[in-house]
């Protein structure tokens, strides 16, 4: 009897244990999507760390990267990310997640006058409520947050290495909501990049509508 119920008990907290082992989400991501979505947060989050860092461990990962170099160079940490590979993941989260994070708009490039859409933060999105929600906590993330609702746009001058390596920083990068805001960051900062290249190689200015 004692036997048997050791068993029980065993198979009773085993799914348990099983289940806080992989549960990704926060209080913060809770209130602001579903468990569906947050299932896409998480894809996002795992193709941006296996872009830049393969299967090593990210905050190993990311402290142990020379950004200077890289700067110096005239490369960023996140322009590794593969740009084809990052549009296909566009299609493998539902539209209502990109929805909550992204938006498109029409830009012109002159003097060609070639018309083209460009990624940017979405307007009143679910994302930015998230990031009001965590910068209660986290007086850089409440910067950052307000930065970015002011443009609109997510700028390489919002969240720099240097603040990320510093002592005592706000950015902890086992943070599933630091990683995951690092991940859309960076993201976006790629798309930016690469998706109109043919038309940013000609140092044309853009003229927004």
């Amino acid at each position: 009897m004692k036997k048997t119920f050791l068993l029980i008990l065993t198979f009773s907290i085993f799914p348990l244990l099983n289940s806080c082992g992989t549960k990704y989400s926060t209080a913060e991501m809770e209130s602001n999507f579903t468990e569906t979505e947050i299932e896409d947060l998480k894809q996002i989050r795992d193709f941006f760390i296996q872009s830049v860092c393969g299967n090593k461990d990210f905050e190993n990962c990311y402290k142990k990267t020379n950004h200077d170099s890289l700067m110096l160079q005239g490369n960023e940490f996140w322009e590794k990310i593969d740009f084809v590979e990052q549009k296909k993941l566009y299609e493998r989260i539902s539209k209502t997640t990109f929805d909550k994070i992204w938006m498109y708009y029409e830009s012109t490039y002159f003097p060609s006058k070639t018309k083209s859409q460009d990624i940017c933060l979405a307007t009143l999105g679910k994302y930015q409520n998230y990031l009001i929600d965590l910068g209660k906590r986290n007086p850089s993330i409440a910067k950052y947050a307000d930065n970015i609702q002011a443009s609109g746009a997510f700028s390489q001058f919002y969240i720099q290495y240097q603040e990320i390596l510093k002592p005592n920083s706000d950015f902890d990068l086992n943070d599933p909501n630091i990683q995951l805001i690092l991940a859309i960051h960076y993201l976006s900062l790629n798309d930016g990049m690469k998706r109109n290249a043919h038309l940013i190689e000609r140092n044309e200015p853009i003229k927004f509508q």
